[in-house]
Parts: C-alpha cells; sequence; structure tokens
C-alpha cells in the first residue's frame, strides 16, 4: 500500500488509532521486559556472589575447626 504523502501514512487509511496504538502497546511490552530481564539477570548475579562469598566463610571456618582440634 502506497501512501500520497506522510500525512495519510500517519492516518493508515483511517485505522492510524489502533495501528499505532498496537505499536505502541507492543513496544511497551517488550520494554517491559527487557527491564525485567536486566534486573532479573543483575539479581542473579548478586546472588552468586552472594553464595560463593558463604562457601568460603564455611571452607575457612572448617579449616579453623581443624586447626583447632
Amino acid at each position: 500500500m502506497q501512501f500520497e504523502s506522510f500525512a495519510d501514512f500517519l492516518n493508515m487509511g483511517g485505522y492510524a488509532f489502533y495501528v499505532w496504538l498496537s505499536f505502541g502497546v507492543t513496544f511497551l511490552a517488550m520494554g517491559i521486559i527487557a527491564i525485567q530481564s536486566f534486573s532479573k539477570h543483575r539479581d542473579l548475579l548478586k546472588q552468586v556472589v552472594v553464595e560463593k562469598e558463604r562457601k568460603a566463610r564455611i571452607k575457612k571456618a572448617r579449616q579453623q575447626q581443624q586447626v583447632n582440634t
């Protein structure tokens, strides 16, 4: 479909509200998914660091316990 002018393109043959609303909802949903993904990724990385530190403390405590016995 070709349009006579940019205004005709924006009007989308009288269906502009539905067309642009669908684009807006789609991009909004994609943006929310991207933000949630980045947030979850950051949280998982923090959990990995905490778990590594916990394991290091446990290992150190066991070594101290063996030295003391």
